[in-house]
């Protein structure tokens, strides 16, 4: 459970610092169009804010599984596992950890294929496979919050129960 402290610490740590370096460039963007002369210098803050902000919500997404912000019916869940007595936020943890283990395994496939290419990004000539990269690690990170999950070890549904009660 340290470890899994650590880890969102990590993580929370890096979607404020990318947010920040976000806000910061394109503050420095606008001011730089403020200024002809120098605005050219800096064509290539709106590709960096754009892969910023694509690892943004690609890292937050395991923070937001075990918090239980992702979409879902829950009433629905709630009165299905009732009436059945199905094991049903198990079911939803085994089968979303599947999806999200065949999502990491094609994403790992295109960012390598991608790699293999050598395409770099125009302005930045940061290579393209860091695109492809980001849904391989945020679907890790879902993949083991649901195992987590699963296995008891965290309660993503505690929130959602507090705010009933």
């Amino acid at each position: 459970m340290k470890l899994l402290g650590l880890l969102r610490l990590a993580e929370r740590t890096l979607a404020v610092g990318i947010f920040l370096a976000m806000v910061a460039l394109f503050f420095v963007n606008v001011l730089s169009r403020q200024f002809g002369s120098i605005a050219s210098d800096f064509a290539w803050v709106e590709e960096a804010v754009r892969l910023m902000g694509l690892f943004l919500v690609f890292l937050t997404l395991g923070l937001a599984l075990e918090r239980d912000r992702h979409v879902g019916v829950d009433t629905w869940r709630d009165r299905i596992a009732a009436a059945t007595r199905l094991p049903l936020r198990r079911i939803i943890d085994v089968v979303g950890f599947c999806f999200s283990i065949y999502v990491v395994w094609l994403s790992w496939r295109m960012t390598m294929f991608v790699m293999s290419t050598g395409q770099s990004s125009p302005t930045l000539n940061v290579a393209i496979f860091w695109i492809y990269l980001a849904p391989t690690i945020g679907f890790a990170l879902v993949a083991l919050r649901y195992a987590l999950s699963f296995f008891g070890l965290i309660d993503r549904f505690a929130e959602q129960q507090e705010s009933v009660e």
